[in-house]
Order: structure tokens, then sequence, then C-alpha cells
């Protein structure tokens, strides 16, 4: 037979998203040119031959942009729009009023877009209905009419997939129920919402619920097919299957069929492939929702299975006006049954196992999964995630149900329930409905850190990983700024990457609160310009519930607070050259400190206010230093005895109790620098791009010719540093040796640079570990550390630090 729709031009209005794909694919293989109205373009690109970009929320916009479109494409002539998205419903209405094409009028489209308003319709034209009520607020709940008796049904005015359709069986149900739909309503959950917020509230229903797919044209039913819907999950009516043909007695199904016919022929509905919901009950049918375009998940599929007729195609034919031919069979060709895989709990989906055998079985018509392993999978009231969907048939219902039981032993789930052990807390609750359950975009991001603690190492690189650091643009010594060098090394190994500028930290915030990344490796040193602030990163994350490499805030934090940090390894009576502080320039210092002495700033890192004058050789000079410092740079002072010897470098990798280990030791000397300059890492030396040897320094990297027991000394002292500071997956502890090999530690750096030409990578280097593979080794510590340790243990201080804090 001729395809007479090969080269005919229609218009689509909305791609919906990617579950659609199999009706862009079916558009295209019945030769049509297709013009999409969307507002980007996207997954549907090849499918598409001219897109119309608007944005369809705004109706005005998005026909002015069709207009634009005609006139600058005159030769390419429309000749009818249609939409399966049921966002755009009404937009396609107006659409085809507009232009005079063959579709649904605005008029009646908005009737039954709206809920209520189809109640109202109903009612004024004897058409059976729910006795029903706007609710304005919660103060409505309180004036019920007398003929509304529980249980009731909640529902959004518009809505789609059963979203906030809630039953309740008192008022105290309602009122909670009312709360909680007004406070989370949102199209950003349900986009069909975007029509508008308002809530009604009417009578339970008890009865058979079916739908009723309807090929109309030209006020004539040409084709009609009755499915049952299996028991929905209530309270929250959950859809969870369907079959068809309906089992239903005959005069059921015809009542059905005669309500539907005379409600859109009241509604002046003429043509349209219409998904017409109701309940059949022993007082008659009852019509829930009409739905004025093809039905959604797997109606498409059961209708062709079983009765052979493509929706997708007569929906075509209707709105091209091409007269339709339908010959219905007498009986079903085979009874389809469809299952929709659902969870009972929120959480994550840790395993999917689907057994090559469902896909061979004779019986299986159809099946998508739509979610992988990591996805979080949001219940009501959180979300109304399904994981996919089968379509089996049988040679009767009985064999459908059957199959089903059979292709089902096949399919096996298994989601991660959030518990006060994964990633949300014990919370108490009144009901379903109380804060601390409503919170989703929590849910959402506490997924990302079931996802890790639930990784294998197989699967680390199919990790999707963020970079936060301030980016800069220019390259130093020839090395590219460390983003761009991890970013590089990552994206030849498959991962998936993306930056965030902490430069602007509003921007990056938001940005990572948008985002799918599963881990984030912090390399950021400054926020707002501020190398303090750069320590409150990880909190952010932690707010976000993004997992990240490296140490917490308060490990930052401490360990940029100098006088803290003294005071914790003297408690743990780790070796630290003799030392005092002071706020204020009037106080006293001990008299006991021998000269010479070094005088830094108290919170700083990265040497920053230390300079050749630093060392000071007696009282003079040390209160120059003090007062600049103290009243120039606003910060406390630290006074350490000045110890002459070599600097030695501790890189650590990993976490206490999982894999802790120390590279080979970096060692600075000192000996051959000029006469004028001391035996220090100025800031300068540290902070711009010079060579450590135009000052004289060596630089042995593995340290060479020292003691064993020096070096099991040195490794120890800086493994009980990092220990003590609850530093995690990698740092940098000072070290300062004296000439009787005595050690002492300088300070600890909690988030060293990670760059390529920088310590730890290079030390990792000496040990047969290219850079790509220490960062690989980066993530795997992390990703270890979540999956051992409980989610706030990186808020907890240890009592050795609560006792090391007392006052001074």
């Amino acid at each position: 037979m001729k395809n007479s729709l090969i080269g005919k031009i229609i218009l689509l209005v909305n791609t919906g998203s990617i579950k659609k794909r199999f009706i862009l694919k079916r558009l295209k293989q019945m030769g049509l040119i297709i013009v999409c109205l969307n507002k980007e373009k996207n997954w549907a690109d090849a499918y598409v031959d001219h897109w119309i970009l608007a944005d369809n929320a705004n109706h005005a916009e998005a026909i002015q942009a069709i207009k634009d479109f005609k006139i600058a494409n005159s030769h390419i002539n429309i000749e009818g729009a249609l939409t399966f998205w049921e966002d755009d419903v009404l937009l396609t209405s107006k659409i085809t009023d507009r232009f005079n094409f063959t579709g649904i009028p605005f008029s009646a489209a908005k009737k039954v877009r709206n809920k209520f308003l189809f109640r109202e319709f109903c009612l004024e034209n004897y058409l059976p209905s729910p006795k029903h009520i706007l609710l304005k607020s919660s103060k409505d709940i309180v004036f019920l009419p007398d003929n509304l008796q529980f249980p009731l049904v909640i529902k959004p005015a518009f809505g789609a997939s059963s979203a906030y359709v809630i039953k309740v069986n008192n008022k105290e149900e309602l009122v909670s129920t009312y709360d909680y739909i007004e406070q989370n309503i949102s199209a950003k959950t349900e986009s069909t919402l975007a029509d508008g917020m308002d809530i009604f509230v009417e009578e339970y229903i008890d009865g058979d619920e079916v739908d009723v797919d309807i090929i109309l044209q030209n006020g004539k039913t040409k084709f009609f097919s009755i499915s049952d819907n299996f028991q929905t999950k209530e309270p929250f009516f959950v859809e969870t299957g369907q079959a068809i043909p309906s089992s239903l007695p005959a005069k059921s199904q015809s009542d059905l069929l005669e309500m539907a016919e005379e409600t859109l022929e009241k509604l002046g509905i003429q043509n349209g492939i219409i998904h017409f919901e109701a309940k059949s009950t022993p007082a008659g049918p009852v019509p829930i929702e009409i739905n004025l375009r093809m039905g959604g998940d797997y109606v498409y599929s059961y209708i062709k299975g079983s009765w052979g007729i493509d929706l997708i195609e007569n929906a075509v034919k209707i709105a091209l006006g091409e007269h339709l031919k339908i010959q219905k069979p007498a009986e079903p060709i085979k009874y389809i049954i469809g299952q929709d895989f659902r969870s009972d709990n929120s959480g994550v989906l840790v395993k999917l196992n689907i057994k090559d055998e469902v896909k061979r079985l004779s019986f299986v018509e159809e099946m998508h999964f739509y979610k992988k392993i990591g996805d979080p999978i949001l219940v009501p009231p959180e979300g109304y995630d399904n994981l996919g969907w089968i379509t089996v048939s049988g040679y009767s219902l009985l064999d459908a149900q059957d199959n089903l039981q059979k292709a089902s032993a096949f399919i096996n789930f298994e989601i991660a329930k959030f518990t006060a052990n994964s990633s949300i807390g014990k919370t108490s609750r009144k009901n379903s409905f109380s804060e601390a359950l409503l919170n989703v975009d929590l849910l959402l991001q506490a997924a990302k850190i079931e996802k890790i603690r639930r990784i294998t190492k197989e699967d680390q690189r199919k990790l999707y990983i963020g970079i936060a650091a301030n980016v800069n643009k220019d390259v130093h010594n020839g090395h590219l700024p460390i983003e761009k060098n991890i970013e590089k090394a990552l994206r030849e190994r498959g991962y998936r990457t993306t930056v965030f500028d902490l430069n602007n930290i509003e921007k990056a915030f938001l940005k990572m609160r948008a985002s799918e990344v599963d881990l984030i490796f912090n390399v950021g040193e400054k926020i707002h310009n501020s190398n303090i602030l750069a320590s409150y990163a990880p909190s952010i994350f932690d707010i976000l519930q993004i997992p990240y490499t490296g140490s917490s805030s308060l490990a930052l934090g401490l360990s940029m607070d100098k006088i803290q940090v003294k005071k914790l390894l003297s408690y743990h009576g780790i070796p630290t050259s003799k030392w005092d502080y002071i706020h204020e320039i009037n106080e006293e210092i001990d008299n006991t400190l021998r000269y010479p002495q070094i005088v830094k700033p108290a919170n700083t890192d990265r040497s920053f206010g230390i300079t050749n004058e630093s060392v000071v050789n007696n009282q003079e000079e040390r209160f120059k230093q003090l007062k600049k410092i103290i009243e120039e740079m606003g910060s406390p002072a630290l006074i350490e005895e000045y110890i002459e010897g070599d600097e030695y470098d501790v890189a650590v990798l990993g976490n206490k109790d999982i894999d802790l280990r120390v590279l080979p030791l970096s060692r600075y000397i000192f000996k051959d620098m000029p006469s004028d300059l001391r035996h220090i890492f100025t800031y300068n030396m540290k902070n711009f791009d010079v060579s450590l040897a135009d000052f004289g320094i060596v630089v042995q990297r593995p340290a060479k010719n020292i003691s064993k027991k020096l070096e099991t000394l040195i490794t120890e002292i800086a493994l009980d540093t990092y220990n003590i500071l609850n530093c995690y997956d990698y740092g940098l502890v000072g070290i300062r040796v004296d000439q009787d090999d005595n050690p002492y530690v300088l300070e600890l750096n909690a988030n060293p640079s990670i760059n390529i030409q920088d310590c730890l990578a290079e030390t990792a280097k000496l040990t047969q570990i290219n850079y790509g593979d220490f960062l690989e080794e980066v993530i795997r510590m992390a990703v270890r550390r979540y999956q051992n340790k409980p989610l706030d243990y990186r808020l907890q201080l240890s009592q050795s630090q609560d006792n090391a804090n007392e006052p001074k």
C-alpha cells in the first residue's frame, strides 16, 4: 500500500523527554518532514528536519516564532500540528486554531486541562462527576460542604502522572496534605503545573479504573480500546500496570464508551487521539480525566500489539486531514499486560540485574528501563519515579499473567533506602508530609553520597568528576593551571569532568547545585581572593552533599591556625620548636625563648607574611616584626625558636585505618644560600615563578644520605601529625631537622597543591605512579573513605582536640 505521508510536513510541538524517542523514530519511518517547536535543540536533533526555537511556556512567543519561521521559509508548507507531550496540549490547540489546522479547539482544551473546570463542565452538562470544591486556602477545609464525605481525593487542577494526587481519610489528613501540596507544588516537580497551581478536593470514587483510548475523526469514533488498570498504590495513586483488552463485562465496557463519546461530543472535540481515564462503578461509569493526546509509556505499544492499530500514524493522519479507514479486529490479536517497576521507598538504585534470558522470551513485547545504577529513585511524596516497564503477551489474560510472572523472575533490582547510616539521619515525623521528608533536593544530593559509597573499583571511571579551582588562564614556567592538568589527565582516562570556578563562588555554588557530578576535586586556594576563606569550600560541598577529595573545612581551617596546631601538637607530645603567641602588641612573651626566633602571622598559609626579616636576633628586631604582623596585617603573631637545619616535606596519602602511607621524602638543603639570606622559605619563594636553585637551595627528591633511623622518625612524626589534625586523602607535613638530627614539625598543609609539577605529584612519580594514576589514586582513596566512614565523620572533633583547646 502506498505511503501517503512521505514528504508531508508536520509541526511537532515539543519533543518531550528522551523517553519519547520511539515517537520521533516512528515519525521519520513514515517519511515525514518534521518541523519541531521546542525551547532548544536536544536529543531529537537526528530526527528533526527544522527547528523553531521558542519558549513553549510563553504561548505568544511560540506562535510568533512559528509566524516568523513561515515567513522566512515560505517554501516549507506546514500542513498540520500535533503534540505527544501533556505540557503543550493547550499551546497545540492555540496553534491549530490560529493556523486553521485540524485539531482540538482551544475552548475545549482549556476545559479539559483544568481538572476542576472539567468537573464543573460535567455538572453543567449532566455528565457524571464526583462532588468537588476548589480550595483557595486551608481555611476552606473548615467549611467543607456536608455532601463531601471522606475519603476524599485532593489534587492539582493542572497536572499529570498522578503528581500530588492523594487520598485522605479525615480532616486532619486533608489539612496536612493541603499544606504539603501548597508548599511544594512546583512546575519543577511536574512540568504540566506550569499552566496553573490551583488545588481542589473531590469525593473518592470506588470502582474499577480503566483507560479508554479513542481515535476520533470528524466526530466519529474510528477506533476504541479499553484497558484495565491494576490497583494503584494508595494514598498516592501510583500506577503499577495495565492489561488489554479489558476483562470488564460487555455492558460495562459499552457504558464506558458511550459516556466517553457523549463527553467528547458535548465538549466539541471532533478530532484527535484521546486517552480517557474513567472508573466503572456499580452506579455507572464516571470520568476521571481526559488527556487530549496519545497515552504515555506503553499505551502505544500494547494497542499496536493487541489490536494492530498504530496510534502515532493515525495521530499524524488526523492532523494532516487524511481520511481514516480503520478495521478493528473482532478479537484481539493477543492479550497484553504491562507492568511498571517501582520501589517501595526512596533511595538509590544499587542493583539492576536484567538477565539475557528475558530478551529471548517470545512473549516479551517491549521492555524499557530508564534508570541506571547509582541513580536516585524518589517515590511519593518525594517524587514519582519508576525504573522502567515491560509488556508481555499471551493467548488469554491468564496466559499473559503467567508470562508476566515468568519474565519478571529474570529482572531483579535493589534500592538502598536512605537511613541513618546512609545519607539521611533518623527524624521523628508526625506524618508522611512532615518537613523532614519534604526536602527532595536533600534526597537527590544524598543519592550522590550513596553512589560513591557503593561504587566498585571497576566502575570508578564512570564517575562524573567536578574540579573546584581558582580558574587561571595563565601558563607558569611552561605548566598549565592545575584545573587544566587535572581535567586533561582524567579525560584521557575516560572520566567526564566539569570545572567550577571558585573565583565566582556564588555562580559556582549554583552550578554545583544543578550539576550531576559524583565527586569534586577540591583544589581551590581562595574564595573572594582570601586564602583563609578557602577553608570553607568543603563546607559548601557538605551542604550540597557532594562527595569530594581532600580534607574537611574543619581540618583546613585548623591547619591554617598555627596557634591551635601548636597546641594540638604539644598536647600529643609531637616535637615542635618552643613557642609562644600574642594577639596584642603589649602582651608578654615567654622570656625563656632563645634567639634567634622566627615571627610569623598565626593564621595564614603559603608563607604569607614571611620575609628574610622574619628571623630576628633581638628584642628590637622582634618588636618590629610583631608590629608589622599585628598592626599592619591584623593577625595574631606566632613566635618560635628558630631551628637551623634542613627542611623536609613529607607527602602523606590515604586515610587513617584504611590506606595510609607515606611517599618518598623531599629534602631542602640551605647551606649554599647567600650569607645575607636566612635559611627559610619566604613568601616570594613559594608564590612566584622562581627556581629554588636561584637562591642556592638544593632539592633532593628523594632525600639522600640520611640514616634509616632518621627517615623512620620523620615518617612516624608526619603520620601522627596528619592523623591528629584529621586530614583526608593527602597532605604535606613540613619538618625541620636540626644539626643533631632532632626533627621538629613546622606546619601541616592539609590542602597542598597537586599540580603536575608540585611535590605530591613529583614524589608519587618516584614510586612509578604517573600523574593520571596519582589522580585516580586520590579518587580511589576518597571513595574508600566514604565507603568506610559514617556520614558525619567530617564534622566530628576528637576528645583530644577538645582538651587541647583549653585557654592559654
